[in-house]
């Protein structure tokens, strides 16, 4: 597998690729990691949906939806939150602060269409009918939920939900073959589910598929609204999400691997030898 300081080399040179993609292909591809992350959100929560011990079904959830992670690791898309980790080709000083907004920008924007897709998809598609229209009342109750969050309980949960998300993409690096990349990036965003963290992309596809969901099946519930979803849940989630992925792990893996170690400043023999006493370590 690579080595921890092979990843951090690595991520700089794909932070480079994913900087360099036109506006329009950072949109089509954010679309389909949204997509992903849709399925997977509409899958975990039938999953659990009939399952009446709490935990149990968190923990069914939970296992579900690391699909997404999956489909967005190996069939090739832009998430916005694994895309956080740019900031290591910032801090590298290979690609400016501006190029890297202009990525999150377009791929949030991307992940935010597709999420709305599937929720659209899903919801008149009148896949909640499933268990006696018990699924639309869990698809909306999960939207709710998001919408009565307060501002900094949020936040906290975005930061959380973004250092495992982040992690789970650092360790998909590690592995060589598809196998690996599966089997690293499932466990950490199985942890963050079923702990209860907040994932912006996810949130996206909860949040409206609740408020379709609830306009179609004529199902009230307490806090449920556009404006709710956006102040209480989107921003100070999203806000969290960029603290955990680029303040704590992009920002702390560049001082634990890079700093003082600057790409193009090292010869091939050092450069091989910084990565044995890794391996070593």
């Amino acid at each position: 597998m690579h080595s921890p300081l092979e990843i951090a080399r690595n991520y700089i040179d794909v932070s480079i690729h994913k900087t360099n993609l036109s506006a329009f292909k950072m949109v089509i591809l954010g679309i389909f990691a949204g997509i992903f992350i849709g399925f997977a959100s509409i899958a975990s929560t039938t999953a659990a949906s009939t399952i009446a011990n709490p935990s149990v079904a968190k923990l069914v959830g939970a296992t579900v939806f690391p699909a997404g992670m999956s489909m967005v690791l190996i069939a090739g898309s832009e998430l916005f939150t694994g895309n956080t980790l740019i900031i290591l080709a910032v801090l590298e000083k290979k690609i400016s602060v501006l190029r890297m907004l202009k990525n999150w920008l377009f791929v949030y924007l991307g992940n935010f269409i597709g999420a709305i897709m599937i929720a659209i998809g899903v919801v008149y598609g009148h896949t909640p009918n499933l268990f006696g229209e018990g699924l639309a009342e869990s698809i909306v109750a999960a939207g709710a939920s998001r919408c009565n969050l307060g501002f900094e309980e949020a936040l906290i949960r975005g930061i959380l939900c973004n250092i495992l998300v982040c992690i789970a993409v650092w360790m998909s690096f590690a592995a060589k073959n598809v196998s690996g990349k599966l089997l690293t990036c499932f466990w950490p965003v199985m942890v963050f589910v079923l702990c209860g963290f907040e994932h912006s992309i996810a949130d996206m596809y909860f949040g409206t598929a609740a408020l379709f969901a609830a306009s179609e099946y004529g199902i009230a519930a307490e806090g449920l609204t556009l404006v709710r979803f956006f102040i209480n849940c989107l921003i100070p989630v999203t806000l969290g999400n960029i603290i955990g992925g680029a303040g704590i792990v992009g920002c702390g893996y560049w001082l634990g691997y890079l700093r003082h170690t600057p790409l193009g400043h090292l010869t091939k023999e050092e450069e091989q030898k910084e990565v044995d006493i890794a391996e070593e370590y």
